[in-house]
């Protein structure tokens, strides 16, 4: 942190406004607001009258204490990993504690001693009130740091330590420093709901988060097979077709999006009887695309399925983009292709070889 940051951070501790630490100092409100947003500095000679007034020391309050690499930060967890192993727990816990006071201000240092030492206690079935009282301290000593993806693991670690002793609601309320789109509060959610005898609402939010989950990873195997098709590298596209095969089976979205990964493929390769094939299963599966609505995998959810109209019009782009000479010319003499775009006839159904 910066100067202005520290200043902002203890003066919120100490319950005072900008123009109440302006008035103990002698100086105008704005003059703290730059402070604090960093566009000035305090003047030399405040800086000890600055630190008094946040009880801090003045080397805390210039982060001469409070500022480690990674790699630092690194190497003393592994000291203290390595202490717990080898000596008694009180005297690995007494050198934590000293290092949390010399860098009080090092949130990623002060959540990852937690982490280890709540871990460790929990093996030892250690019941100690203070242990526990000071490990509480360092969770949310990173919580209120600057960090946002360190208040995210602090957050997460403090939901646990809370549900591990039965406080439900404290739990709960480390979830609003998590963002609403998070997978992750989506499943500590979950977890709270089945652990205080909410069932549908803790199915619910799980059954949220796999539909999230497929989402997500479909767009990226979408992604990475229409790369691979750029570099026609069919065998990666290959590879990745069958695996969204396998996605929308285990996720039990239908037909339709079982087949949606081959047809690009097949007509890149010109593969006239995969094309025939892949086009009647999307052609038959546009209609059974809400099937996913009344899948057992999602019976807690509540989908707004689409409307009749909505995939007869699909289901013409779809034929409309089979007209496509670029793409599927060379199936433009197939009787059978041409039955199923309805350029001739009426469609009838194909017999699919295995692909």
């Amino acid at each position: 942190m910066q100067i202005g940051e520290v200043i902002r951070t203890y003066r919120k501790k100490m319950n005072l406004t900008q123009e109440e630490m302006a008035c103990r100092l002698g100086v105008t409100a704005p003059a703290v607001n730059k402070w604090e947003n960093g566009n000035s500095y305090p003047d030399i000679l405040l800086l000890a009258p600055i630190a008094r007034l946040l009880g801090i020391s003045p080397d805390t309050l210039l982060s001469f204490r409070e500022e480690l690499t990674a790699e630092e930060i690194g190497e003393t967890i592994r000291r203290l990993d390595a202490m717990l192993k080898e000596r008694p727990y009180e005297e690995a816990f007494y050198e934590a504690k000293k290092m949390a006071e010399q860098y009080p201000n090092c949130g990623q240092l002060l959540w990852q001693i937690a982490v280890i030492f709540d871990a460790q206690s929990g093996i030892q079935g250690r019941k100690s009130e203070e242990d526990d009282a000071y490990l509480l301290s360092l969770y949310r000593r990173a919580l209120e740091c600057g960090d946002e993806k360190l208040r995210g693991l602090a957050a997460g670690s403090l939901f646990g330590f809370y549900m591990r002793k039965g406080r439900c609601g404290e739990a709960e309320e480390c979830l609003a420093y998590l963002p609403q789109q998070d997978p992750e509060r989506k499943r500590l959610l979950a977890r709270l709901y089945g652990e205080t005898g909410r069932a549908k609402e803790a199915y619910k939010a799980y059954e949220e988060l796999l539909f999230s989950c497929y989402q997500t990873v479909n767009a990226a195997l979408w992604g990475m097979s229409a790369l691979a098709l750029r570099e026609d590298d069919r065998e990666r596209a290959r590879r990745l077709a069958a695996k969204q095969e396998e996605m929308a089976v285990c996720f039990e979205m239908g037909p339709y999006y079982e087949a949606a990964g081959w047809l690009e493929l097949a007509v890149r390769e010109k593969d006239v009887e995969k094309t025939l094939a892949t086009a009647q299963k999307l052609l038959e599966g546009i209609e059974k695309m809400g099937s996913f609505c009344r899948a057992p995998l999602y019976e807690h959810m509540a989908f707004r399925e689409g409307e009749e109209g909505f995939f007869r019009e699909m289901k013409e782009r779809l034929k409309q983009s089979f007209f496509d000479e670029e793409r599927c010319g060379f199936l433009k003499g197939d009787e059978r292709w041409q039955k199923l775009t309805g350029q001739k006839g009426q469609s009838q159904t194909i017999p699919a070889k295995a692909f």
